[in-house]
């Protein structure tokens, strides 16, 4: 194999697959990257069994053929070397990079040892990149991040229903839940998918190259996958990745919460009043949302050794009750991490009774419609009476 091409193509390419390598591989081979020539320049990829990523870039290819490198030391090299065309020629045994007056020689691996990379699954449809980052972002905030954690609580449920897809995810103390319209391939499309959360997350962050992204979808099975693909200025990126075969919990019916008190307020607002609050939460300590008939406070504490309170101009609605709730407990970290997600200036919770889950969607104004496109609800902290 005999190849050039330009350095920052080069360390693109290479340090996105080299973000999806296993950093403790089950076996040695796993932490290589692919490298092979096809008709239209230069691919990289890598595999672990559960996840793949491939790249193809354009290159002049003087002589085809492929090898296997360790790819976090291919990584490394690709960002440090100088501002020259790179080229690249392998062997059985070694590969050699020169670029300018540098020169690595690398060891290559077996690869006659390296798994078959899979296939994509057939298209589902296509959506807008940023809209689909955006989406699993919001999402996947509520998922658990700990990998000792139940697997269905480290997932999104992708449901696609025609022109419309929704994710969701839940922690079991949360629930987020996005709805976005997007192009299938068949307008009566009717699938399902579980995938780990921050699989998907890094996927969608790091295929905003291009305006489009396709995703395909096999059935959710032993052999299940679900693909992405992009193409744009960083070359044609491609990922898969195994489904989940796990039931995804039964919390859809938290989404429809008939309020008895609603709640509206600024997000920036609020979001700054609950940082401020917060760093006085002792650890397993609520953050308290004060509801009064003009207003809400913030309050919380770490035992006798600080205490903060911050009043929240909000608007205040009791929805036929004579005894509304006076108080609500957050998790602070949750309340924030729902207030971030929310991609509108003002915010609207929801509340039932106060030990109760509670939703909270975005408004575009003060007293205008809420936008239910996302909803976040969470599981309020009993308070002492």
């Amino acid at each position: 194999m005999k190849i050039r091409l330009e350095r920052d193509v080069l360390a693109e390419a290479v340090q996105w697959v080299a973000r999806t390598l296993p950093s403790r591989p089950s076996v040695p081979v796993l932490a290589g990257l692919l490298v092979r020539t096809d008709d239209n320049g230069i691919v990289f990829s890598g595999f672990d069994y559960e996840s793949s990523g491939q790249v193809q870039v354009a290159a002049t290819v003087h002589d085809e053929g492929e090898a296997l490198v360790s790819g976090k030391l291919f990584a490394d090299i690709s960002k440090q070397l100088p501002n020259h065309p790179v080229e690249i020629e392998a062997d059985e045994s070694k590969m050699v990079l020169t670029c300018g007056h540098v020169r690595f020689v690398l060891q290559t691996l077996p690869l006659a040892e390296y798994p078959a990379l899979p296939t994509m699954p057939p298209v589902a449809g296509t959506v807008d990149t940023s809209v689909f980052n955006e989406a699993v972002s919001q999402v996947a905030v509520a998922a658990r991040r700990d990998s000792d954690s139940r697997p269905m609580t480290t997932s999104v449920r992708v449901e696609i229903n025609g022109d419309r897809m929704s994710l969701m995810a839940s922690d079991l103390y949360r629930l987020a839940y996005k709805e976005l319209t997007w192009s299938p391939a068949s307008p009566n499309a009717s699938m399902e998918a579980l995938v780990k959360a921050k699989t998907l997350a890094d996927i969608a962050k790091s295929m905003t190259s291009g305006e489009e992204i396709t995703i395909a979808l096999s059935d959710n099975s032993e052999d299940g996958l679900i693909g992405f693909q992009v193409s744009g200025s960083a070359g044609q990126r491609q990922s898969t990745t195994r489904l989940m075969d796990h039931e995804f919990p039964k919390v859809r019916q938290l989404l429809e919460i008939e309020p008895l008190v609603t709640v509206r307020v600024d997000t920036a607002e609020l979001i700054a009043a609950a940082r401020r609050v917060a760093l006085v939460a002792e650890s397993n300590t609520p953050l308290r949302m004060l509801v009064r008939s003009d207003g809400i406070a913030l309050e919380a504490a770490t035992g006798d050794q600080a205490q903060a309170h911050e009043e929240v101009d909000a608007f205040v609605s009791n929805h036929g009750t004579d005894d509304p709730l006076k108080a609500a407990g957050f998790n602070p970290a949750f309340l924030l991490d729902a207030l971030n997600a929310l991609d509108r200036p003002f915010a609207q919770f929801s509340f039932t009774q106060s030990a109760k889950p509670c939703l909270i969607v975005g408004l575009a104004e003060i007293d205008g419609e809420p936008d239910t496109d996302y909803k976040h609800v969470i599981m309020l902290i009993r308070l002492p009476s």
